[in-house]
């Protein structure tokens, strides 16, 4: 096989309840994914070793500067545990076209690994029975982190532990989004850190994160404006208190018209839900003359994980 395409998902946070901090120094979490039609294409080709090229999709505005192209890339470290997995060399390009943005909290990083994950598998191993499934690439995803399994499942799911055991959920119908992207991203472990911090700072003690039972039963009726009355982050207040101006992003998206608003898993990333597709093409108009964001850009989900192109 001369080369194998692979598109994948960006992912919203619905619910990103953030426990306490476990001995392995990850914390505990319950995570709603939901999976929207903002991705990432990846490429990959045999090459005489491991090369990563990254350049921003057509018509994007993603900043690719500081994405590494060595072993400090996801994707890449994802072919080396394929090609460990099969037993091969890693002689693999991968070509990495990117509309997710770049520590946006989408799991953009995320998205690329379980892309090379999928397409890796299939150029190594063009069976009819393949040694590597679905369920066995989420199993190797879960070793680069907590986002690359549902990067490859895809769809809405519930995700526990560090979010990397996924139970996928019923949902119904098809919900409209307008993310607003910022300038420059927000570092996921500080993120994390301030959210400890401010905890530390206000004597409370992290909760254990349950799954909200209002959000799943609108997921499951297709419920947009329940689901935007239900969306919840608990690394938001974190996220706003290391770039404040966010606040102004999600006051904007409210008075717009959106009928819910976060901050997309670790920020800088704003998620806003309208009730329809049109509703969402006027509130993302209204958000790009307001000013507020770098990129405005509209999606829907559920979607496909890592799909074969």
């Amino acid at each position: 096989m001369s080369a194998v395409t692979v598109r994948v998902p960006a992912k919203v946070n619905l619910q990103l309840g953030v426990g306490p901090i476990r001995d392995d120094g990850y914390h505990d979490l319950v995570n709603v994914f939901h999976a929207v039609s903002l991705f990432d294409v990846v490429t990959a080709e045999p090459a005489r070793e491991l090369e990563v090229r990254v350049q921003a999709a057509p018509h994007s505005r993603v900043d690719v500067a500081g994405v590494p192209v060595d072993d400090g890339n996801l994707a890449a470290q994802a072919a080396r545990l394929v090609a460990d997995r099969l037993g091969v060399e890693p002689r693999v390009a991968l070509k990495i076209r990117k509309a997710i943005p770049v520590a946006g909290g989408m799991a953009g990083g995320s998205a690329d690994a379980a892309a090379a994950l999928v397409a890796c598998a299939r150029l190594w191993d063009d069976r009819e029975q393949p040694v590597l499934s679905r369920d066995d690439l989420m199993e190797i995803g879960a070793d680069l982190g907590s986002d690359v399994p549902f990067a490859v499942l895809g769809g809405t799911a519930v995700g526990v532990g560090r979010g990397e055991r996924l139970t996928p959920a019923l949902t119904r119908g098809t919900f409209h989004w307008v993310f607003a992207t910022a300038d420059g991203g927000l570092s996921t472990p500080a993120v994390y850190g301030e959210c400890d911090r401010l905890r530390l700072e206000a004597g409370r003690t992290a909760p254990w994160p349950s799954v909200s039972e209002e959000l799943m039963t609108a997921l499951a009726t297709g419920d947009a404006k329940g689901l935007g009355t239900a969306l919840a982050n608990d690394l938001q207040p974190a996220a706003l208190s290391l770039r404040p101006a966010l606040r102004r992003t999600l006051d904007a998206g409210r008075d717009l018209g959106a009928i819910g608003a976060l901050v997309s898993g670790s920020g800088p990333t704003c998620a806003f839900l309208a009730e329809t597709d049109e509703d969402a093409a006027d509130l993302a108009h209204a958000l790009d003359g307001a000013g507020v964001a770098e990129q405005i850009v509209r999606a829907s989900g559920p979607v496909p994980g890592a799909t074969l192109v």
